[in-house]
């Protein structure tokens, strides 16, 4: 086992290595206390860290980065904490790696000893008692190490790696069940279902959706913790900042850092069809990426404040 990354001194204490990447709860607490939001980026390769890493110091913005199980399925866990280290000590601006999406418990373990200093676990899809009984399992293992924990309460519709949710099998976040919840398992954020969506589809298929923002009026005028929205890609910059003003804290990014990824790729291709140098071939797709984080940045208020 390699040692983390961050250090345990106490309960809930933690020292972090002289560089810039640090534990989530420096980066979200500053977001709490200057009431904007920060994005989590998600990652499956050096390219979409480059981008995000250039955005955030070019944005003077702190970022959350974030891998799924797929992603470490594709690109190995190792690998991928270890080009999100290496790209984090060459910005000036605060980087955090987080586990989005945690299903595994046994990978939830091992990215906690990797050094991640978030990690997901994801029971949505179980009734309450059981989404209660795994989160507080989570949460018993990675608290004496200093790591973070997010909860989720309530179900997106859309697709998240290779789970697909279709219309009739996803439900909001009820306030009063969100309260029991956080009581019971004391997670450090909570992801709500307030009709945001997971995917490309929503974009690629242009559909209009809206946050139910009265929906998370009621749930944040109950929970004290971070909350965190998942699924954000596609939605207005309107929608976005009122459910940051509602208390949304962190911002799922992925779909649309896919989509502009493939959709430079494409274009460059048709383009350059003698073009065979993968530096040449992937750089246009880095650049439209670190378009979308740094426009988003700008969006969740977190531009300039590192």
């Amino acid at each position: 086992m390699r040692p983390p990354l961050c250090l345990p001194l106490g309960k809930g204490e933690m020292r972090e290595k002289n560089n810039m990447l640090v534990h989530i709860k420096k980066i979200i607490q500053a977001a709490v206390k200057g009431k904007y939001a920060v994005g989590a980026f998600n990652v499956n390769n050096l390219e979409i860290i480059q981008a995000v890493c250039r955005a955030a110091e070019k944005m003077k913005s702190a970022a959350i980065i974030q891998t799924t199980e797929g992603a470490i399925r594709y690109a190995g866990l190792d690998e991928l904490f270890a080009l999100i280290k290496a790209a984090a000590e060459k910005v000036s601006v605060p980087i955090a790696i987080h586990l989005d999406h945690g299903h595994d418990f046994d990978l939830i373990k091992k990215c906690v000893e990797m050094g991640y200093s978030s990690v997901m676990i994801d029971g949505s899809a179980r009734p309450f008692a059981a989404n209660v009984r795994l989160t507080k399992n989570v949460v018993k293992f990675a608290r004496p190490k200093g790591v973070w924990v997010q909860g989720e309460l309530g179900r997106l519709e859309g697709a998240e790696d290779w789970i697909k949710t279709g219309k009739g099998e996803a439900f909001l976040t009820e306030p009063e069940e969100a309260v029991r919840f956080v009581r019971q398992t004391a997670v450090d954020t909570l992801a709500v279902a307030i009709g945001n969506y997971h995917g490309v589809e929503k974009i690629v298929e242009k559909k209009r959706l809206r946050l139910n923002l009265r929906q998370l009026e009621k749930i944040s005028r109950l929970i004290k913790i971070p909350l965190v929205l998942h699924g954000a890609s596609g939605f207005s910059a309107n929608q976005i900042k009122a459910a940051i003003k509602l208390g949304i804290r962190v911002v799922n990014i992925d779909s649309e850092l896919r989509v502009s990824f493939a959709t430079a790729e494409r274009k460059f291709l048709s383009e350059n069809k003698k073009e065979y140098d993968p530096r040449k071939i992937l750089g246009p797709a880095i650049a439209e990426m670190q378009e979308v984080v740094e426009r988003k940045m700008k969006i969740f208020g977190s531009a300039g404040k590192a």
